[in-house]
């Protein structure tokens, strides 16, 4: 059986000057189901960029502060101007928001392209208004890659005066916007509120390859105990890029703190936080 054919649109950021480990290894699992375009937001010099090359069918970093979106924006560019799009049977919108593949990749990327739906996310945000497709991990049909309103939709991606102003514009708006195209969408996941940050130890059990980076900082570090879990559940392949880069990121003493399984560390880190936002709410 013909596997499809994916072509991956990722985003790339790095406060550094250099690729970190876990880019290299997110970037490398991808290359193995599909042909992959980087985009960083980062002014970095070729040589620093040679790492993912092996990887890629084209590797771009300049500065532009119009976040994922704005990186999407130029990987399409690259790939409709060389006449690529409409060779593929999927394209993906794929960021370095998250650290992974945690496990083999390939069920979850046959699961997201079983969806009867013409676009699907990883994870879908529940809303009672206005629910969505979180842009990190997305899937769009040939039929939405190739069309002219999706053309004039990413094309015209500007930098915001805010990172909400994003994700209304262009997160929420990518997802109305299938939907008045009259496509579809759907997700693997579906969650309400702040569920994917709050329970990555749920997603990893039920088969999600990914944990979002804002894991390892949210609510005073009260996530240690499962990322713990899930780095200790992980081929040593992928857990040593992803501390590497962890600790590049949050610091070696932070790391070192951060990841415990101890039940009274991690109920003191909750409680710490429920009482610095109370304080700084003002009540």
């Amino acid at each position: 059986m013909e596997h499809p054919k994916r072509l991956f649109l990722f985003a790339g950021y790095n406060k550094g000057t250099s690729v970190d480990d876990s880019l290299i290894l997110y970037v490398s699992e991808l290359s193995k189901h599909g042909d992959v375009i980087v985009c960083m937001d980062n002014d970095l010099k070729l040589r620093d960029l040679s790492p993912l090359k092996k990887y890629t069918i084209h590797t771009m970093a300049k500065r532009h502060g119009e976040y994922d979106f704005g990186s999407y924006k130029r990987a399409y560019e690259y790939a409709d101007e060389h006449k690529l799009l409409s060779k593929y049977d999927y394209v993906y919108l794929v960021n370095d928001s998250v650290f992974g593949p945690l496990f083999d990749i390939s069920d979850t990327l046959n699961k997201i392209e079983s969806l009867d739906t013409d676009a699907g996310g990883l994870v879908v945000a529940k809303h009672k208004t206005h629910s969505y497709m979180e842009s990190w991990f997305v899937r769009l049909n040939k039929k939405i890659a190739t069309s002219n309103w999706f053309k004039k939709f990413i094309m015209s991606v500007t930098k915001q005066p805010s990172k909400a102003q994003i994700t209304i514009k262009y997160e929420h708006g990518l997802s109305n916007l299938i939907h008045e195209h009259k496509c579809s969408w759907s997700g693997l996941y579906s969650f309400h509120g702040r569920f994917t940050y709050n329970n990555p130890k749920y997603l990893f059990k039920h088969g999600c390859p990914f944990v979002k980076k804002a894991c390892f900082t949210r609510h005073n570090g009260a996530s240690g105990n499962q990322i713990k879990y899930i780095l200790n559940h992980c081929q040593m392949r992928v857990q040593l890029p992803i501390i590497s880069t962890a600790n590049k990121l949050y610091g070696n003493e932070y790391m070192n703190w951060f990841l415990t399984y101890n039940p009274i560390k991690i109920v003191l880190r909750k409680i710490k936080y429920a009482l610095q936002k109370i304080i700084n709410g003002g009540i």
